[in-house]
Formats: structure tokens, C-alpha cells, sequence
């Protein structure tokens, strides 16, 4: 199995993954590109279940002409996005692309669009997701930043709309990397390792309605609702301590963990309904408790 496989039988529930458009390849034949094997065009696409909860995933397989979005790659994203939207389910984008195909060129521009024009359509109706595992340059850049939520590799993955060293002076920082996108530019929700990463999105499904319409973020409540929280005033100053104290089973989903720190926001269950938080910090605490940072408040 291909690493874009694996991928989504680890985000899976087990044995829930049915694949679609196994049979589609590339139908350019410009510039001897009928040489090259390109099987599922380079994007494994299909549905199953996160905690019983329907989703739709594609994954971009690396080992197939490096990722690259052809016309039928991108159509296979299309058609997914359709199928999504009919029956309101979430979409999971599994990335690791090396751009657009430049031997299929206008095919695969028009194609691209579509993938926007989806994405725009499907915006507050059912929730998107995407992870960054490898490179997401160019074009390919808009797509996380069109979707709800972004995830990225912290080693591995690179996001980037034109190649960072192609910028003068430029050299020293890497603009493209997991530290600069989550903290300076405040695209990415989440950094982690892969297996922390996938377990991560599960999570954030898990919580999550299936759509704008059907409300399934909610679960039975297995919490004390009348527990004390007997440390609340002591953390006051960091909710991101005392937030998970008030949550059922001190549960927290923090998001844009490390842009613009003086803010806390993310997910708290009460009663077994998922809650949006936001709140203001004004001291960030270290592994040992004591003040890392300070703000104003």
C-alpha cells in the first residue's frame, strides 16, 4: 500500500474505507505523457467512517508523477466534493503535492478552478479539513487556505504560494515551513507529528456537526455537571488551563495554538455540546508554572 493509503486507513475507523475512481488515470498524451503509469492519477479519493461519523477523504500519493494535479486528479477532488455535499459530510484533504502538472496545462488550470469553485460552494455547509504532509506549493497553496481547518506535518510538510529562496533576502527564514505558518502567519491550526496529527483530525471530526443543517456535535455526557473546579482562580490568567477545567472531561481543542498568544480560542464540551471559546490571556505559563510571557490583556 502506497503512503497516501496508509494515510487514510490510519485517519479510518478500521476496514471503513471504500475507495472511488480506483480506475481513472491521466488522459493527457501531450509530451510522451502516455509513458507514464499514473494510477488513480495521483490522488486516492473515497468515504468512510470517523467514530461512525461518514466523511469523505482524498489523499495525494507522492509516488505517482510526484503528487502533481492533473485534469482527472483534480476532477476526482470535484466529483468527491459533489458527493459530499449531497449527502452533508465533511471533506478531508490528505496533502502532499508537488503543484500543478505543467505538461497538461491549461486542462489541468481549468481543473484547479473547479477545485476552488467547489471548495467556495461547500464553505458553511459542511466542514473542511486539510493536512499538510509533504509540499503544498503554488496553486495548491489556496486549498488549505479556503478550507476550515489546516493541519501540518512539523517536520516534513512545506506551504508555501511561490518558493520561499525565490524572495531576496530571504534566504535565512524559512517562510514555507510548520513554525513560520502557524505562528507568524496564522494559516495552521494544528502542528504535530503524523500519527498525532491524524489522531488530531479525528478528534476535531469527532466534535464537529456533519453539516450546516444536521447538528451532530454532541454526545452523551459522561461528566459530573455539578464537580467542583477548585483551581479556576489560581489559572484564571491562561484559559487555556482553566478552560479545559469547566469542560466535560476536561476536554480542550485548541486552535492556532501558537499565532497571536495573548488570545485563546478552540473547543470545550459542556453537557455534552460542543462550544466555541474565546478568550483573552494575559500570562502564559511554563512546563514548571512559573510566567513565560506576559500581555496586556
Amino acid at each position: 500500500q502506497s503512503l497516501a493509503g496508509t494515510r487514510i486507513t490510519s485517519l479510518l475507523d478500521a476496514n471503513s474505507f471504500v475507495e472511488i475512481g480506483q480506475g481513472v488515470t491521466a488522459r493527457s498524451t501531450d509530451f510522451n505523457m502516455t509513458a507514464n503509469k499514473a494510477p488513480s492519477d495521483g490522488v486516492i479519493t473515497g468515504y468512510g467512517v470517523i467514530d461512525d461519523k461518514l466523511v469523505y477523504v482524498y489523499s495525494q500519493d507522492a509516488s505517482v508523477l510526484n503528487g502533481t494535479v492533473g485534469e482527472m486528479h483534480a476532477k476526482k477532488i470535484t466529483r468527491l466534493y459533489d458527493l459530499a455535499m449531497k449527502t452533508g459530510a465533511p471533506v478531508i484533504g490528505l496533502v502532499d503535492c508537488a503543484g500543478i502538472r505543467l505538461q497538461e496545462a491549461t486542462d489541468a488550470l481549468e481543473a484547479f478552478g473547479q477545485i476552488y469553485l467547489k471548495q467556495t460552494l461547500a464553505s458553511g455547509v459542511i466542514p473542511q479539513i486539510t493536512a499538510v504532509f509533504g509540499t503544498c506549493g503554488g496553486g495548491m497553496a489556496v486549498v488549505p487556505a479556503l478550507t476550515d481547518f489546516t493541519f501540518m506535518e512539523a517536520k516534513n510538510a512545506k506551504l508555501f504560494v511561490n518558493s520561499p529562496n525565490a524572495l531576496e533576502g530571504n534566504k535565512t527564514e524559512n517562510t514555507a515551513n510548520a513554525a513560520f505558518q502557524s505562528s507568524e502567519a496564522g494559516m495552521v491550526d494544528v502542528v504535530a507529528q503524523e500519527d498525532e496529527l491524524l489522531e488530531s483530525i479525528r478528534t476535531l471530526v469527532s466534535i464537529l456537526p456533519a453539516n450546516n443543517e444536521d447538528d451532530m456535535s454532541y454526545s452523551e455526557c459522561t461528566d459530573d455537571l455539578n464537580r467542583a473546579c477548585t483551581d479556576l482562580e489560581a489559572s484564571a490568567a491562561d484559559p487555556a488551563l482553566s478552560l479545559p477545567m469547566i469542560s466535560d472531561d476536561n476536554f480542550f481543542f485548541e486552535v492556532k495554538k501558537d499565532y497571536a498568544k495573548d488570545m485563546v480560542t478552540g473547543f470545550i464540551r459542556l453537557n455534552g455540546n460542543t462550544i466555541g471559546a474565546i478568550a483573552n490571556r494575559t500570562a502564559l505559563y511554563d512546563e514548571e508554572g512559573k510566567e513565560a510571557e506576559t500581555f496586556d490583556g
